[in-house]
């Protein structure tokens, strides 16, 4: 199966904004309201959505914007 042109893969850089906020996994998960094995999902990238109530609650606990959790990488082998 082909891939569209251009097409890449969301990241998900919630490790990141964790650390910068010096901020634990499970204070956060606690706050969300979902397990700590729940949010290690979307931080290993093993996820294929989450919800807009999860994303929201997760940004307002950390004070930041989605784009600072989730990041578009082009993938270079269909440019």
């Amino acid at each position: 199966m082909k891939t569209a042109p251009n097409s890449g893969q969301i990241v998900v850089t919630l490790n990141v904004m964790l650390a910068r906020r010096n901020v634990k996994s499970k204070d956060l998960a606690c706050y969300v309201g979902i397990t700590e094995a729940n949010l290690s999902q979307p931080k290993s990238g093993k996820v294929k959505g989450v919800r807009f109530e999860t994303l929201t609650k997760i940004c307002k606990y950390l004070e930041c914007k989605p784009g600072d959790i989730l990041d578009f990488q082009v993938d270079k082998d269909n440019l």
